[in-house]
């Protein structure tokens, strides 16, 4: 498993997202990743599974050592109070007394970029978490929020895919020394699959487009995936592209659909979104 060093956190690049996965489905499918090789599962408590990714995580019998677990905090509950409150539900749902990793879901619109940065540090400093990240920022954000920390950002967590043009992001969080990693890494299936230039790479290396395109993602510099999957057989597909490698010609020619320049998660909450 590739491991990314970012600002002091050992972040396994490829982890299983939850998104939309509740109760007894989400418990078997932590527990069935987690006995395949993955090490790092990523929930929110806006998807309100905490409970079950906690019991999928005992299930699995393995160490907590050995574990590198994401959570996140809504950006309404991100003021002083609401945050503490929010992060300690968190930890209570998982039943663990500590994550790997605590995101601030998206930027807040009050743009109180100093209180942000003391409720991440004050969540370290209470051992509610080892280390601290943030999700769907800017360039501008991630450099004006990194600047009042105390303790460094390890993550930005974004949308990303070869159809989207997330380079100035990926530049910036390597000048900060952080991770990129991608949510939504496979566009939702979607077109993504039959694009004549994966479905080639596929046929090439006798692997899935899925396999493709994930290979992709870790293949560059500083960056993970945590693709989400409600089947088992896809979630060990998923995990199945370490005996292969792209050679720079065709990361390239991937990297050339983001001429697409299509993005899934374009919501109110959305901050003005960097431009290619």
């Amino acid at each position: 498993m590739k491991i990314l060093d970012a600002n002091g956190a050992r972040i396994p690049a490829l982890g299983l997202g939850t998104f939309q996965l509740k109760g007894n489905q989400c418990a078997e499918l932590v527990e069935h990743a987690l006995r395949n090789g993955y090490d790092h599962i990523d929930t929110a408590a806006m998807y309100e599974n905490e409970e079950a990714v906690g019991a999928g995580i005992r299930a699995s019998g393995r160490p907590r050592d050995e574990l590198f677990v994401t959570t996140k905090v809504w950006p309404s509950e991100v003021h002083d109070g609401a945050f503490q409150r929010s992060a300690e539900a968190s930890l209570k749902r998982l039943g663990l007394d500590h994550v790997d990793l605590l995101l601030i879901h998206w930027p807040p619109k009050d743009n109180d970029i100093e209180g942000w940065a003391a409720l991440l540090d004050e969540a370290v400093e209470r051992g509610w978490t080892r280390h601290v990240g943030v999700s769907n920022f800017t360039t501008t954000l991630l450099r004006q929020i990194a600047a009042a920390l105390k303790h460094p950002l390890t993550v930005n967590q974004v949308e990303n895919h070869p159809y989207l043009d997330q380079s100035k992001l990926r530049d910036c969080c390597a000048e900060l020394g952080m991770a990129l990693i991608a949510y939504c890494p496979l566009f939702k299936g979607r077109r993504l699959f039959e694009d004549p230039t994966i479905a080639a790479l596929a046929k090439a290396k006798n692997k899935t487009a899925v396999q493709i395109v994930l290979r992709w993602h870790l293949q560059h510099e500083g960056a993970g995936a945590i693709p989400k999957t409600a089947t088992p057989s896809r979630v060990l597909e998923n995990i199945d592209i370490f005996d292969f490698a792209l050679s720079d010609q065709e990361m390239a020619s991937l990297s050339a659909l983001k001429s697409a320049n299509s993005r899934l998660c374009d919501y109110d909450i959305s901050p003005d979104w960097d431009r290619p």
